[in-house]
């Protein structure tokens, strides 16, 4: 078997694939390498003029006031929970179950994550269900577009009103997914996007803090870095900064990524109605959840859940069983109360039903831009065989 590529597509024959089919595969063209050239020849590496053009234009492509670009979307998230006054004794409610590098910020700054169960189908958190979670400790709820199906907003909105709560809300996985009308990114007090692979939006690392408060904006500048024009500022020197900026070299190609986004998430739509119409042949398959009022959406993976019959370990089976046959899938998520750190605070499996329901039998198949209708034939094909060699026939849902 071919070493796996990030950088090239399979080809497929009736055989099957000539190379490794791939999870992600960044969507890539000159306009990012010309992008990144000229920026190598420019005398500015670090956060420069393109970090500011990129929060420009992300600001304005969500809809949102103010924009800061980060590292990471983790660093986005401890900067954002550092400036809320979030830290030690403090409760952040949250999902065990999504793309969990934001959540972890709430550990990272001392805070305690408070793991709410998620909604069954939507598989985001479910407000009733954070509702039960809230004590005198909580000082917010961070919320996921899990896998890019957007939250409940207008339920978690009026849950963090109620009880005067900071909503974060983690877009990572949704850009370009719309509720109610408007962008993922809009709804919480802040958002974070990180643009590190699958992202449909990937810089290779880097993140973006999107909020509408020019007071949180501010701070933000203030942590996220020490400017050489702030050396002599008193205000500003009275916090200990993070080294926590994107370079130039990744707004480089966010910018180019951005401007492509529109056609980026276009083809991605293509791949994902190959996927439905060779899916529509397993027995009991349902279309895609879309809860009520959304719009659209933009999957980060292709994500299927297994039928009730299978197991955690047949799952993990059949992931290896495509791996023999050129096909990379993966566990979509381990739930974070089944992960060692946490359970050392106390969590564990059987708190969370909904979660562990969905974690144990979810798996995501190869999705990006490169991907053409042949291929998508032999994963699902692959995917069926790989479900009838587990020993529990072929059913989705």
């Amino acid at each position: 078997m071919e070493t796996p590529t990030q950088t090239e597509a399979a080809n497929t024959t009736d055989e099957g694939p000539d190379n490794w089919l791939v999870l992600s595969d960044p969507d890539i063209t000159t306009d990012e390498l010309e992008a990144v050239v000229m920026t190598l020849r420019s005398n500015q590496l670090s956060a420069g003029p393109l970090v500011t053009g990129f929060e420009q234009a992300m600001a304005n492509y969500i809809g949102r006031q103010h924009a800061a670009a980060v590292a990471s979307g983790t660093l986005g998230a401890c900067l954002v929970l550092k400036v809320m006054g979030i830290g030690p004794g403090d409760e952040v409610i949250t999902s065990a179950y999504a793309w969990h590098q934001i959540a972890h910020a709430i550990t990272i700054v001392g805070a305690t994550p408070i793991l709410a169960d998620i909604d069954y189908w939507s598989g985001c958190i479910d407000p009733a269900k954070a509702a039960d979670k809230i004590s005198l400790r909580t000082k917010a709820i961070l919320a996921s577009n899990v896998n890019g199906h957007p939250a409940d907003w207008q339920g978690l909105r009026a849950l963090a009103d109620q009880h005067g709560l900071k909503l974060i809300e983690d877009s990572t996985e949704a850009i370009g997914s719309r509720y109610q009308g408007q962008l993922t990114g809009s709804f919480g007090d802040v958002a974070i996007f990180d643009f590190s692979q699958p992202s449909a939006l990937c810089c290779g690392q880097g993140g973006m803090v999107l909020t509408d408060a020019p007071k949180i904006a501010s701070e933000l500048g203030y942590l996220r870095e020490r400017r050489i024009s702030d050396r002599n500022s008193v205000s500003v020197g009275s916090r200990v900064p993070w080294q926590a900026s994107m370079s130039d070299l990744d707004a480089a190609i966010g910018l180019a990524q951005l401007k492509r986004i529109d056609e980026i998430l276009m083809k991605r739509k293509q791949v994902e109605s190959w996927y439905h119409t060779q899916m529509q042949s397993f027995e009991g398959i349902k279309p895609p959840y879309l809860a009520e009022n959304i719009d659209e959406v933009h999957w980060m993976l292709y994500k299927i859940h297994l039928g009730k019959r299978f197991t955690g370990s047949a799952r993990n089976q059949i992931i290896e069983d495509m791996d023999s046959n050129s096909v990379e899938s993966a566990i979509y998520c381990v739930p974070l109360h089944q992960q060692f750190h946490y359970q050392q605070s106390g969590w564990h499996r059987g708190l969370l039903p909904n979660t562990e329901r969905i974690a144990d039998r979810s798996l995501t198949l190869p999705f990006h831009t490169h991907l053409d209708e042949d291929e998508v034939k032999y994963i699902v094909k692959t995917l069926k065989d790989a479900s009838v060699n587990v020993g529990a026939g072929a059913a989705i849902y």
